[in-house]
């Protein structure tokens, strides 16, 4: 799912809206200026009063204490930390490499000249990036939803209803990219042990229904931004027309390309991947697999109509034997 050459087809952003009142809305994460400080997360978390999930003990394997995205977990920042075996296997396959290092304090000295070129990075390297729901183009949650819980704005987004959700679960294992979960207290076993201390858990709302980001439907409405990409302190996170977030997105791919940055390549903004392009386009330094996103997602009902007529032509075959059985048979 690389970089896309070519104009963007306006008319299928537009498509999306009815009666064409807003165009498809969506957000560009650019990682490449990630920091790590998971602003986001709280902003999140805050505006749409989601609980914690579990005790947020530190994993053993990251600084990243809230590890995925979950049902109470709309925006995930992920750490990748690679070591030296991961670098050399990636400059072997022909990519140049760039470390984001650890975020530091203090501004720059006035006459001080960035450094663009990719360091040596032997040893070890960060990648950050802001995970989110991906408001796909043919989204498997909404194709398999057996209740309507699940809807297409008039923004180009899916949002699930909490009140007509009855907990099924499929939408859960229609999601190509592991995004939805049905909520539950956050642990591993269900507690009733509710509060705000360590071994504690807060009161959860809407537990047992799905859920994921609603790209802040609440604030679409209103004419404001979602809460995460306005919080965001280096922009790492833009919103904006979904149209206008994939030419931005281009752009920078190519400004980093001309800065030696090779390895910078898109998520999501080909159309004719297998889920029709997401409403989330990411830029990545490394391949989809790194930051733990499926290199070539596929919406689940893709194959229905092949499966129909593999199955029609079964079920013929079938009737076709039992009526030469039962004719042989006379």
């Amino acid at each position: 799912m690389g970089q896309l050459s070519g104009p963007t087809d306006p008319t299928a952003d537009a498509a999306w809206a009815p009666e064409h009142t807003h165009p498809r809305k969506g957000f560009f994460t650019d990682t490449s200026i990630c920091i790590g400080c998971k602003a986001c997360e709280v902003a999140c978390k805050e505006w749409n009063q989601n609980p914690r999930d579990g005790d947020l003990e530190l994993t053993g394997m990251s600084y990243d204490n809230t590890v995925s995205l979950g049902a109470s977990t709309w925006r995930h920042v992920a750490f990748v930390e690679q070591g030296r075996d991961a670098i050399t296997a990636a400059r072997e396959s022909g990519r140049a490499l760039v470390s984001l290092g650890m975020p530091s304090f203090g501004a720059p000295a006035p006459d001080a000249v960035p450094d663009v070129a990719p360091p040596d990075t032997p040893e070890f390297r960060w990648l950050m990036a802001s995970d989110v729901c991906k408001h796909c183009t043919h989204a498997g949650c909404l194709d398999v939803c057996p209740t309507g819980a699940l809807f297409r704005t008039e923004f180009g987004t899916v949002v699930i209803q909490p009140d007509v959700c009855n907990g099924c679960g499929t939408c859960v294992a229609g999601c190509p990219f592991g995004v939805v979960e049905r909520r539950s207290d956050g642990t591993a076993a269900p507690t009733y042990r509710e509060g705000h201390r360590k071994g504690e858990q807060p009161p959860v709302p809407k537990r047992g229904v799905a859920q994921k980001c609603t790209l802040c439907y609440d604030r679409l409405v209103d004419d404001e931004p979602p809460a995460c990409a306005k919080t965001c302190p280096t922009t790492s996170i833009k919103f904006g027309d979904h149209a206008t977030m994939v030419d931005t997105a281009r752009e920078r791919v190519a400004e980093l390309h001309a800065q030696g940055m090779t390895e910078a390549r898109l998520y999501g903004a080909n159309e004719l991947d297998g889920v029709g392009g997401t409403g989330s386009v990411f830029l990545l330094l490394d391949e989809p697999e790194v930051y733990g996103l499926p290199p070539d997602p596929r919406v689940c009902t893709a194959d229905l109509m092949t499966m129909y007529k593999r199955a029609g032509v079964a079920m013929a075959g079938m009737v076709a034997a039992a009526a030469v059985a039962f004719w042989r048979g006379r």
